[in-house]
C-alpha cells in the first residue's frame, strides 16, 4: 500500500536560497574590505568600484545559476565560501600588486567556466572510475612536465613550472586531482585485499606484501619528484594523502605506523640527498642565524608582520608587510593578511577553510559507493592539507614550503585547480542527495 505521505516525501526542495544568501554575505564582506583598503591607501573610494561589483557579482552568479541549473540539491555552502576566501585574498593582492590582480580576476573568470562545465558535462563522478590508469598516466605526464627541456621553468629553486609561449602554469595543480582519482579507484578495487592480513610472521598474520607495493611506489615518487623538482610542498602532499586514503579505506591502524616509518625514512635520506630539504629545516630550526637570515629574512619578518597585526590588526590598507616581505601576494599573503586583520581575522581565514573541508568531509560521509566517498574525501583532504602546509609553515610549526593558500594566494592554475574541486564536491553532493531522495521514495511506496 502506498502511504497518503508520498508526495511530501518525493517533493525535496530544488531552492537555493540560502546559497545565494551567503553568497550576498560574501559580497558585502568583500567588498567592504575593497573600500576600507583603498581609503586607507589612496584617502577615496575605488576608482572602478563598479568594474570590480560587476565582476564578483557576475561570475558569483554564473556559477550559482549553473549549480541552480545542473546540480539543484548540491551543498549550499561550498561555493560562498570559496568566494569569500578568494574575494579576500583578492583584496589583499590588489593592495600590494594591482597588475597580479588583474590577472587574478581574470583567473577567477576562467575557473567559474570551468566550473559550469564541469556541472554540464560531468554527470555522474562514478563514470570517471573507469579511467583509473588513465588518470593515472596524466598525472605522471603532468608532474614530470617541468622536468621537459625548454618547456619547464625554474623559479625560486623549484622545477615546478611550465611555460608556452606567454602562458605559464603549474601542472602540477591538475596531477594533485587526477593523482586522487587514481588513489580513490585503486583503494576502492583492493579494498577486501588491504583490509585482509592474509600473510602470517612471527606468529602474527600481515597484509600480502604484495598489496603494499603500491604504496612503496607512492613514497618513491614522492622523493622523485623531491628531488627532481626540488618541490617539497607537493612531495609531503602526496605522501601524508595517500596514507590518508589508505587509512580511511582500511581503518588500520598499522599502515598509519607504516607511514610514520617511511615518513621518517625518507625524510632523514632526503636531509641527506638534497639540499633544499636542508635548507628548509635549517631555516625552519634557526631563522634568525647569520648563515640562514639572508634566506629566512622572508619568514622573519612575516613573523614581524604577523606580531604587529596583534589582535585587531593594523587595518585593512595599513599594514608594512609588502614593504619587507617577498611575495607578499603568493606565499606569504596569510602573514600579510594576519598584520592587517589581526588575530581576528587569522580566526575568520581558518573557520572558512575549517567549514569547508567540514562540508566536504560530510559530502565524503553521505556518498554511497567506496569509490566516490573516497573521492570525495580525497579531494577534501588535498584542499585541507595544502591549507594546513602553508599556514603552519608562516607560523612555523612545520617547516616552510612556499606551496600557495588556496583561493586566497595569487596563482592561475592554483584557483583553476580549487575551483575544480569545488565543482567536483558539488557533483557528489548532489548525487548522494538524488540518491537519498531515490531511498526516501522508495521507501514510503513500500511502507
Amino acid at each position: 500500500m502506498i502511504s497518503a505521505s508520498r508526495p511530501v516525501a518525493a517533493k525535496v526542495s530544488r531552492s537555493r536560497s540560502t546559497e545565494l544568501g551567503l553568497m550576498f554575505v560574501a559580497w558585502i564582506i568583500v567588498t567592504g574590505f575593497y573600500i576600507l583598503m583603498s581609503l586607507a591607501t589612496k584617502g577615496q573610494l575605488p576608482a572602478r568600484l563598479d568594474a570590480f561589483l560587476a565582476v564578483l557579482i557576475a561570475v558569483s552568479l554564473l556559477m550559482h545559476v549553473a549549480i541552480r541549473r545542473y546540480a539543484p540539491r548540491a551543498s549550499q555552502v561550498l561555493l560562498p565560501v570559496a568566494t569569500l576566501l578568494n574575494g579576500i585574498g583578492y583584496v589583499e593582492i590588489a593592495r600590494w600588486n594591482p597588475a597580479r590582480a588583474g590577472y587574478q580576476a581574470f583567473w577567477f573568470v576562467v575557473s567559474a567556466v570551468i566550473v559550469v562545465l564541469t556541472l554540464k558535462y560531468v554527470k555522474s563522478i562514478r563514470d570517471l572510475d573507469r579511467y583509473r590508469y588513465l588518470t593515472l598516466s596524466g598525472a605522471l605526464f603532468l608532474m614530470l612536465a617541468p622536468l621537459i627541456p625548454h618547456f619547464g621553468r625554474n623559479i625560486n629553486g623549484a622545477r615546478l613550472w611550465v611555460a608556452i609561449g606567454p602562458l605559464s602554469f603549474q601542472p602540477i595543480e591538475i596531477a594533485k586531482i587526477l593523482l586522487v582519482f587514481f588513489f580513490a579507484s585503486y583503494f576502492a578495487a583492493n579494498r577486501e585485499l588491504l583490509s585482509t592480513p592474509t600473510e602470517r610472521f612471527a606468529g602474527r598474520l600481515f597484509v600480502s606484501p604484495k598489496v603494499l607495493v603500491p604504496i612503496l611506489v607512492a613514497w618513491g615518487i614522492a622523493l622523485m619528484i623531491l628531488g627532481g623538482e626540488n618541490d617539497i610542498g607537493f612531495a609531503m602532499l602526496l605522501f601524508v594523502l595517500f596514507f590518508a586514503l589508505l587509512w580511511v579505506t582500511t581503518g588500520l591502524k598499522s599502515y598509519v605506523g607504516l607511514g610514520l616509518v617511511l615518513f621518517v625514512g625518507g625524510a632523514l635520506a632526503a636531509d641527506k640527498l638534497f639540499h633544499q630539504v636542508q635548507a628548509r629545516v635549517s631555516y625552519w630550526l634557526d631563522p634568525w642565524s647569520a648563515v640562514n637570515y639572508y634566506h629566512s629574512s622572508q619568514l622573519a619578518n612575516g613573523w614581524f608582520a604577523l606580531a604587529s597585526g596583534g589582535v585587531a590588526g593594523t587595518g585593512l590598507g595599513l599594514g608594512q608587510a609588502g614593504r619587507n616581505v617577498s611575495e607578499t601576494t603568493s606565499d606569504m599573503i596569510f602573514a600579510a593578511l594576519g598584520e592587517e586583520l589581526g588575530f581576528i581575522g587569522v580566526i575568520l581565514i581558518l573557520s572558512l577553510f575549517a567549514v569547508f573541508v567540514g562540508e566536504g568531509f560530510r559530502i565524503a560521509q553521505s556518498s554511497h559507493s567506496d569509490f566516490v566517498r573516497l573521492t570525495a574525501t580525497g579531494l577534501t583532504a588535498t584542499l585541507g592539507l595544502q591549507s594546513f602546509f602553508i599556514m603552519a609553515g608562516i607560523l612555523r610549526i612545520v617547516p616552510f614550503t612556499g606551496i600557495t593558500l588556496p583561493f586566497m594566494a595569487y596563482g592561475g592554475s592554483s584557483l583553476f585547480a580549487n575551483y575544480l574541486i569545488v565543482a567536483l564536491l558539488l557533483r557528489i553532493s548532489h548525487e548522494n542527495s538524488e540518491e537519498k531522495r531515490g531511498g526516501e521514495v522508495v521507501a514510503v511506496a513500500f511502507d
